[in-house]
């Protein structure tokens, strides 16, 4: 195994613990990447959802996310890592191979279209592992039930073409490594309340669906 494997093993065996107690503080990320998108979109989302699970699944998170470089060695310090926008995404070489070595070492993305992002996303992962499609998850898929269930899947946070959502999954040797939210807008529903005036019922379903794949990374 890699010396970064063997890294990211210890930190996730560690954050699992913290996760659970008052023992210790993880982080989670934020991912920064290239080709103009806005990848830093949404940006009171992963804090509410940070304050969200450490309230609801009695988490130790620190309450403000890291931003990390898709290129920096610093990315295996983070077991999970949220990634949108509404543009274009473009990896390097050496960004994708870091990237895939960080998911095959136990890392965790997850990837939320804002809209936009589609076309330019799929392009990206194919760099990163060119022998892996997204598959459509079905809705009996362990992430749709963890603390919160969701027996139809993604919830619809914001309407664009009238498509329902849909979630996507990478699958590395029988272990989901990217979670990739579509017609959704998950993150949006995270956001302050007076940035996008969506209803209590619909942010609290967002927020549940975000504890999901936290809670998922801590227990698989």
């Amino acid at each position: 195994m890699k010396k970064t494997s063997v890294l990211l093993v210890i930190l996730l065996a560690i954050a699992a613990v913290s996760a659970s107690n008052t023992g210790g503080t993880i982080k989670l990320g934020l991912l920064k990447y290239n080709g103009g998108g806005d990848w830093y979109a949404n940006p009171t989302s992963l804090p509410n959802l940070i304050k969200f699970c450490n309230r609801e699944l009695g988490m130790n998170i620190d309450p403000e996310p890291e931003t990390i470089e898709v290129g920096s060695p610093e990315i295996f310090n983070l077991p999970f890592i949220h990634m949108t926008g509404h543009g274009n995404v473009v990896f390097s070489t050496d960004e994708a191979r870091n990237l895939r070595q960080y998911l095959e070492a136990g890392g965790f993305l997850h990837i939320d279209d804002n809209y936009g992002m589609d076309p330019y996303v799929r392009p990206a992962l194919k760099q990163v592992f060119p022998e892996l499609d997204l598959v459509e998850l079905p809705f009996s898929y362990p992430i749709y039930n963890q603390r919160f269930g969701f027996a139809n899947g993604l919830p619809k946070i914001h309407e664009h073409d009238g498509k329902p959502p849909q979630g996507f999954g990478l699958i590395y040797q029988g272990r989901l490594v990217v979670f990739y939210s579509y017609e959704c807008d998950l993150g949006d529903g995270w956001e302050d309340p007076d940035v996008h005036n969506d209803p209590p019922d619909v942010r609290e379903k967002a927020l549940k669906m975000g504890a999901n794949l936290v809670q998922y990374v801590f227990t698989n």
